[in-house]
């Protein structure tokens, strides 16, 4: 759920057209990136046997409005049992009456011309399957290509896997508001995964393609459209190369993809035009979270160019913990913030080790954004640490507002650096309340330059 915007001018620090105290930044030993190149150099590919499974041979429908799902579900069985394979959906439009589950090495390949249609139906994702949702395991309904406890798995082709605009999923954006608070009290009163069951009379959303519980995965060159609610998931899941895949997605929530309590994860060369966050990096939420305690680790995103509500996100969703997270030589195009890093108090959870660098910015609400002291939805106090976060060598064309940062003062913000970025155009420099050792080096917002360390927090 989209949280609503948090100003707050006093006691916070709302700093106009004047430069800092000029004071000396050193940059930390060693090369960070170093990380990031090994990261990327032990992501494994799956390994999926180079045998081809074609729908039109186990009778997929051509006619228009035919249910093509049985014949692809043989079609991913047989190359199951066979040892896996690649499963090929040919050109034209081929709808499917419900979830397609994707087994151990198997590829589905989805020609260019080909179009991959889900019906618009809720009744034909369930019976429920375990998931997660907004952060919470849960039983629901299925995604539209599920992939549970699977390795060597993989998406690939230049094809397009459509939610289908009409679906009735997306009027439950309007009636989800009681599952979801149902659901959130459950995960934080530690209530069994096995008794959260929201099926038939419920509203919570599935994403168009998940990953639950996976090893090597491979996502590549297609194209996503009109999905439900998330739009690629990976949860719990080691070892994925996302490439070269475009999301044209405006619904609610639909982030471009969400990367969540999973490790060893590369997206690269990717487009994204969505209703929410671009990429997005989470690691469950509040109690249930931090009971799993699976972080997102090791990711590594580049050479992206990213449209939509937010661009590039960690959280809310972050109880799990997130570490070691690059991101390099991306585009941002335009939104409400380029960086949205969030949480509230219901979380707990520490986010460190987060560098981003070569980036260009156009156009943004706000640059950099900070909103870290929500009040706790269910009255909870376990306020999330962010900390060690390099922003570096960033361009910017024309923003609303530099920096923003709320926090609350038991963890404010801690040991953020920015250095070499600069902005032609900025309408309010900063609004900063509870933050420490947030150093400038070579800040530029228009004619003047901003070099010091500041901190700022209540007493």
């Amino acid at each position: 759920m989209r949280e609503r915007k948090h100003r707050k001018f006093l006691p916070a620090l709302f700093i106009a057209w004047a430069p800092l105290i000029s004071l000396n930044v050193s940059a930390s030993d060693g090369d960070p990136w170093t990380l990031a190149e090994q990261i990327v150099a032990d992501i494994e590919r799956p390994r999926i046997p180079a045998k081809t499974y074609h729908i039109t041979d186990f009778d997929a429908p051509a006619e228009p409005g035919a249910d093509a799902r049985p014949a692809i579900l043989r079609a991913i069985q047989t190359a199951a049992r066979n040892g896996g394979g690649r499963v090929v959906v040919p050109k034209g439009t081929w709808l499917s009456k419900g979830p397609i589950v994707l087994q151990s090495h198997i590829e589905l390949h989805l020609q260019e011309g080909a179009k991959l249609l889900f019906s618009p139906n809720p009744e034909h994702y369930l019976p429920a399957v375990k998931t997660r949702w907004e952060g919470t395991e849960v039983y629901t309904y299925s995604p539209l290509i599920y992939a549970a406890n699977v390795e060597d798995v993989a998406i690939t082709g230049k094809g397009i896997i459509d939610g289908n605009a009409g679906s009735e999923f997306k009027s439950w954006h309007a009636k989800q508001e009681a599952d979801m608070v149902r659901l959130r009290k459950m995960g934080a009163g530690g209530v069994p995964v096995e008794k959260r069951i929201f099926a038939e009379g419920t509203y919570l959303r599935p994403p168009l393609v998940q990953f639950f519980h996976a090893k090597r995965v491979l996502l590549e060159d297609y194209t996503s459209l009109n999905s439900p609610f998330w739009v690629n998931h990976l949860v719990y899941t080691d070892s994925a190369t996302v490439r070269g895949i475009r999301v044209e997605s405006h619904f609610p929530n639909n982030d471009g993809i969400d990367i969540e309590s999973s490790r060893n994860v590369l997206v690269e060369d990717s487009w994204f035009r969505t209703g929410d966050d671009s990429v997005v990096v989470k690691s469950g939420r509040d109690l249930d979270g931090r009971t799993i305690a699976a972080p997102s680790e090791r990711i590594v995103v580049r050479n992206n160019d990213m449209g939509g509500e937010d661009g590039i996100a960690l959280g809310s969703e972050m109880s799990g913990g997130i570490r070691d997270v690059f991101f390099t030589d991306n585009v941002l195009r335009e939104g409400i913030s380029a960086f949205r890093f969030k949480s509230n108090l219901d979380r707990g959870g520490l986010v460190e080790n987060v560098h981003l660098r070569n980036l260009k910015v156009e156009s943004f609400e706000n640059l950099f954004w900070f909103q870290l002291n929500y009040p706790g939805e269910l009255g909870g106090f376990f306020p999330s640490t962010y900390k060690d976060i390099v922003f570096e060598n960033i361009d910017v064309k024309k923003i609303g507002t530099f920096l923003e940062v709320h926090a609350p003062a038991a963890a404010p913000l801690r040991n953020v650096q920015f250095r070499g970025v600069s902005v032609e155009q900025v309408e309010t420099p900063m609004i900063i309340e509870n933050a420490v050792n947030i150093s400038f080096e070579a800040v530029k917002l228009g004619s003047q330059q901003i070099d010091g360390v500041l901190s700022w927090r209540e007493q």
